[in-house]
């Protein structure tokens, strides 16, 4: 497993994709760069530091820098490859999947509200499970990289973009195939975050929630509320709280308009939800964090 900071792009250095009709072996060498393969169709065999992998389609392997790898074994193989450098990115030895797929999936506006950097987990040796997606990413990457302009800082952003959604993937998996555990509840609730922050500027109800995920509302808000320690509609101020909080630390817009933005249209109203997280007014935020000047309108 893999810790990136996704808030740095990775340094793309070559991307391609190879397809050998003939039995074929990779040749041994060592690189000072991160190398990802991920197998379209066909065999590929690899030892990398005394560990022997063996890929198929719909496999992804991401090899390390300055340690030896070679092949084992010939086979017909189609793949993409990239190499990448990255400047925060390191190998995460001996971490509890579960409990970081759990942190991952239900802590995410914690971290953010408390300054930290978003982490990405990323598994070294991983078959994916949406291969037709994933090798549409890798072409529209490929695509972008053969362009003649701005080709490698476009596939580091895409590249970056698959990288988090391969860590996603790898996790809900994870949690789904715990024994002994009923993760169905704790996936529905990932789900609704993720609603929640692509929905938190439109009128968000009980109903609605209810009508989207097809489910008893009451039920899934205990859910919610056991697994993220406060209540659906909470979390949903919350998240807007948080972004009326960059608004007014970010531009000179009249607290009303933030109000709107931000899915709270009562200005009345923004102004005491945004006291009872925050703890002040809106008014009092923006003297603080602006110095004692005068206040938008």
């Amino acid at each position: 497993m893999f810790a990136i900071n996704t808030e740095m792009l990775p340094r793309i250095k070559l991307m391609g994709y190879v397809s050998y009709k003939q039995p074929w072996i990779h040749f041994k060498r060592t690189t000072n760069e991160y190398v990802l393969y991920f197998i379209k169709s066909g065999e590929l065999h690899l030892k990398e530091n005394g560990i022997h992998y063996f890929l198929k389609k719909g496999d992804i392997l991401l090899l390390e820098p300055n340690i030896e790898h070679e092949g084992t074994e010939k086979h017909v193989c189609d793949y993409y490859f990239i190499h990448f450098e990255h400047p925060d990115m390191s190998f995460a030895q001996g971490r509890d999947l579960l409990a970081m797929a759990r942190r991952f999936i239900l802590e995410e506006e914690i971290r953010q509200t408390e300054g930290e950097h978003f982490i990405c987990h990323f598994p070294k040796h991983y078959a994916l499970s949406k291969n037709v997606l994933s090798f549409h990413a890798m072409n529209e990457m490929l695509l972008l990289y053969r362009r003649k302009y701005f080709n490698r800082g476009l596939t580091a952003l895409k590249f970056t973009e698959w990288i988090i959604d391969v860590s996603r993937e790898h996790f809900i998996t994870a949690l789904q195939n715990q024994e002994g555990s009923n993760t169905k509840p704790l996936i529905k609730v990932h789900a609704l975050l993720d609603y929640i922050h692509e929905h938190y500027t439109d009128k968000i109800t009980g109903q609605g929630i209810a009508q989207e995920f097809d489910c008893n509302y009451d039920y899934l808000n205990r859910v919610f509320t056991k697994l993220t320690g406060q209540s659906i509609m909470r979390y949903v101020n919350r998240v807007r709280i948080n972004h009326a909080k960059e608004l007014i630390e970010a531009t000179h817009l009249p607290f009303g308009e933030i109000g709107y933005l931000t899915g709270l249209d009562d200005p009345f109203y923004f102004s005491k939800v945004f006291k009872k997280i925050v703890g002040v007014t809106p008014s009092q935020y923006y003297k603080e964090i602006r110095g004692q000047v005068k206040e938008p309108h």
